[in-house]
C-alpha cells in the first residue's frame, strides 16, 4: 500500500506556491458561463463552425479545467468512490496537477481507463443494475467534455425529453402530461426501452454527435474502454455505462429525434400524436387506438437503428378514461394516471366554452410506489428493533420527507393519511415487541405524546416523527417550452429553484431569502448544484437552529469557508484505498466547530 503511493506521489509533480482555495471561483464560473450561452446561440443560429471553435476555446480555458476537477473531486455524490485504480480522495494540490493534465495538448498521452464494475439494487426489484465507475482523471476529462458538449445539444433536444437534463425534472414531465390528457380522454403507448444504457450502438451514436475529430476520438476511446468485473476485463462492445459523468447527456443525444420521428409519420388529417420522454420511458398519446398502434410500430423501427428494442414487460397500450385490456389509465415515473367518470357538478371544463367533458383527470401516487415506500419504513424500523426511539426517528424522518416531497405536487392527501396510519401500525408493532408484558395504554403513553396544535406525535421529548399529512400539497408549473439554463434567463432558473418541490422547507426558504443566490460566492444557484445549509455560528460558540442563523450555500463553497476557518488542514496527496463494493457514495460533509462572520 505504501510503495503504491509513493508511486504515485512520484509521478504527481506538485505545482508552486498557488492555492485551490484562493482561486477566484466567482470569475471562472462566470467565464465558462458565457462560453457556454455562446455555444448554446452559436447552434441555435446553425452556425456549426463557431460551435465547433468555441467548444475548443472552453476546453482549453484553464477556467473549464479547473471547474471540472472540482465538479469531481468536491461536489459530485460520488466523489470519494474509487476507479480501478483504487484513488478515492484528491487533495487540493493535485487537484491543480489534474487541470493541467486536462488541457487537449495532453489528450494524446493520456489513454482511458477501464471502468470498475459494481452492482447496486434496484429499488423495490430483485434485481441489481450494473454501474462503471471510471478513474478519477476520466471523470474529469468527462466532466469538461460534458461543460462544452451538453449547451450545443440543448439548443435542439427536443421539448418533450425531460430526463437528465439540467432544469428539466420528473415533475415537468407529468405536467406536460396533465396539459396533454386534460381535455380530452386519449389511448396511450406506455413503454420501456429494454437495457437502454448497456445496448446503444457506439457506431450510430458517434455519428449522431456531429463533433470535430479529436473530441471524437476520446468520446469513442470511453465507450471502448470495456471494464474490469470481479478482476476480469470485459470489452464494450455496445452501451455507455452508468455511472459515468457524461453518459446521462450520450444517452440523451442518441435518444434524440424519436418525438421527431412519431410526429413526422402522421399526417394533419390523422391527428399529431404527442409524445413526453424521460430517460429511456416514454408515453404517446392519440385519440385513436390505430393511432398509438401505428406510433409503436414507427418507435420500434426507429430504435432498431440505436441498437435498442422495447421491453415487452413494460409496453402495453392502455386508455386514460375506458377500459383497455382489462386495464385503465397508467403508471409512469411512480404515479398513476388517470381519468374518471363524473357527473356534471365534479365535470372538468373545456376552457372557454365551458362546455362539460364528463370526466376529471387524476394524477396519484402508485400502488407499486406507496408499497415500496411502506417496505423501506418497515426495514428501517426492523433494523433497530433495539434502538432508542430518536435513532428511530432519525432515520425515518428523511425518507419520508424525500417520499412526500416528490409526491406533493400531485393528488395525495388521501395516500399521504393512508400511509400515515400503516406506519402508525408499523411503529405499534416495533413498540409492543419492545414491551410484550404492558398495555396499550401504557406503551401509547410513553412513545406518544401530544405537542401544540399537532396532536398525538411518535416523540421521544428531544425529536418528533414528520408525518406524511404534513407535507402539503405544492402544483409544480412546468418548465417553458424548449427553455434551458445556457438561454441567459438566470433569475427564471433561480426562481424555479427555490420553489421546486424537491428543495425542502428551510433550503427553500433560505434560497428566497437570499435572493436564489450563494452567500459565499454570491453567484446563482443553477440546477445541479448541490446546496448545504450552514450555520453563522456554530453550535458550539452558543448558535442556534433558527433560521435567522443559518445560510445556503454550494457544497465546495461549503468546503472553501471551513477550509479557510480551521488551520491546520493538510494535503498529504492521493489517498490509496481497496475499492469499496458496498459504498458507492460519499457521506454528508460534517461541518467544523469554528465560526466567522458570514453573515
Amino acid at each position: 500500500m505504501k510503495q503504491a503511493k509513493a508511486h504515485q506521489e512520484e509521478k504527481l509533480p506538485l505545482p508552486g506556491s498557488e492555492s485551490w482555495n484562493t482561486l477566484p471561483w466567482r470569475k471562472l464560473e462566470q467565464h465558462v458561463y458565457r462560453l457556454q450561452k455562446r455555444i448554446f446561440q452559436a447552434e441555435q443560429h446553425g452556425n456549426v463552425k463557431a460551435v465547433h471553435t468555441l467548444q475548443k476555446l472552453l476546453m482549453k480555458s484553464r477556467a473549464a479545467r479547473l471547474l471540472a476537477v472540482r465538479r469531481v473531486t468536491q461536489d459530485n455524490q460520488g466523489k470519494h468512490t474509487a476507479g480501478i485504480d483504487g484513488i478515492k480522495t484528491v487533495m487540493p494540490k493535485q487537484r491543480l496537477v489534474m487541470a493541467e493534465r486536462l488541457h487537449p495538448k495532453q489528450w494524446k498521452r493520456h489513454k482511458a481507463k477501464p471502468v470498475r464494475r459494481v452492482y447496486i439494487p434496484k429499488p423495490g426489484k430483485p434485481e441489481k443494475r450494473p454501474l462503471g465507475i471510471p478513474v478519477m482523471q476520466d471523470r474529469a476529462h468527462q466532466a469538461l467534455v460534458k461543460m462544452a458538449l451538453e449547451p450545443q445539444w440543448e439548443a435542439i433536444f427536443e421539448p418533450n425529453s425531460y430526463g437528465f437534463r439540467p432544469g428539466r425534472s420528473c415533475h415537468d414531465a407529468i405536467a406536460a402530461i396533465y396539459v396533454i390528457i386534460a381535455q380530452k380522454a386519449k389511448y396511450v403507448l406506455d413503454a420501456d426501452l429494454k437495457g437502454c444504457f448497456d445496448n446503444i450502438d457506439h457506431e450510430a451514436l458517434l455519428c449522431k454527435l456531429r463533433t470535430f475529430p479529436a473530441l471524437r476520438r476520446e468520446i469513442k476511446a470511453w465507450l471502448k474502454a470495456g471494464c474490469i468485473d470481479n478482476g476480469v476485463f470485459e470489452e464494450s462492445k455496445a452501451g455507455t455505462p452508468q455511472g459515468g459523468v457524461i453518459s446521462p447527456v450520450l444517452a440523451n443525444i442518441a435518444l434524440h429525434g424519436m418525438e421527431t420521428c412519431v410526429q413526422q409519420a402522421f399526417n394533419a388529417k390523422e391527428g399529431k400524436p404527442h409524445f413526453v420522454r424521460y430517460a429511456d420511458e416514454f408515453v404517446v398519446f392519440h385519440p385513436r387506438l390505430e393511432g398509438v398502434q401505428k406510433a409503436q410500430k414507427v418507435l420500434e423501427e426507429w430504435i432498431k437503428g440505436i441498437g435498442l428494442e422495447m421491453k415487452p414487460s413494460k409496453t402495453k397500450i392502455t386508455h386514460t378514461l375506458e377500459q383497455y385490456q382489462g386495464q385503465v389509465g397508467f403508471d409512469f415515473l411512480g404515479w398513476h394516471v388517470r381519468q374518471y367518470p363524473v357527473g356534471k357538478n365534479r365535470s372538468a371544463i373545456v376552457g372557454g366554452s365551458r362546455k362539460l367533458l364528463g370526466f376529471k383527470t387524476f394524477i396519484k401516487p402508485s400502488q407499486e410506489a406507496v408499497k415500496g415506500h411502506m417496505v423501506a419504513t418497515r426495514e428501517v424500523i426492523r433494523h433497530n428493533r433495539a434502538a432508542p426511539q430518536g435513532k428511530v426517528i432519525k432515520e425515518l424522518n428523511p425518507i419520508i420527507k424525500g417520499w412526500t416531497n416528490y409526491h406533493r405536487t400531485v393528488v395525495s392527501k388521501e395516500t399521504f393519511n393512508r400511509c400515515d396510519h400503516l406506519l402508525y401500525l408499523q411503529l405499534a408493532s416495533w413498540a409492543g415487541y419492545r414491551h410484550p408484558n404492558k398495555g396499550k395504554r401504557w406503551i401509547a403513553q410513553k412513545y406518544w405524546h401530544v405537542h401544540d396544535r399537532q396532536g398525538w406525535k411518535f416523540s421521544d421529548g428531544k425529536s418528533k416523527l414528520w408525518n406524511h399529512s404534513q407535507t402539503a400539497i405544492q402544483r409544480h408549473a412546468k418548465v417553458r417550452g424548449a427553455a434551458s439554463p445556457y438561454d441567459g434567463n438566470l433569475l427564471y432558473w433561480s426562481q424555479r429553484l427555490h420553489k421546486h418541490p424537491m428543495m425542502n422547507g428551510i433550503k427553500a426558504k433560505l434560497l428566497q431569502k437570499q435572493g436564489g443566490k450563494c452567500r459565499w460566492c454570491e453567484l446563482l444557484f443553477k440546477d445541479g448544484d448541490i446546496i448545504e445549509v450552514d450555520h453563522i455560528t456554530p453550535k458550539s460558540e452558543g448558535g442556534g437552529e433558527e433560521l435567522s442563523n443559518k445560510f445556503a450555500l454550494h457544497r465546495h463553497c461549503h468546503d472553501d469557508r471551513h477550509a479557510k476557518r480551521v488551520n491546520g488542514t493538510s494535503d498529504k496527496g492521493y489517498i490509496l484505498e481497496e475499492p469499496c463494493e458496498v459504498k458507492i457514495s460519499s457521506t454528508v460533509l460534517q461541518t467544523s466547530a469554528g465560526g466567522d462572520s458570514c453573515a
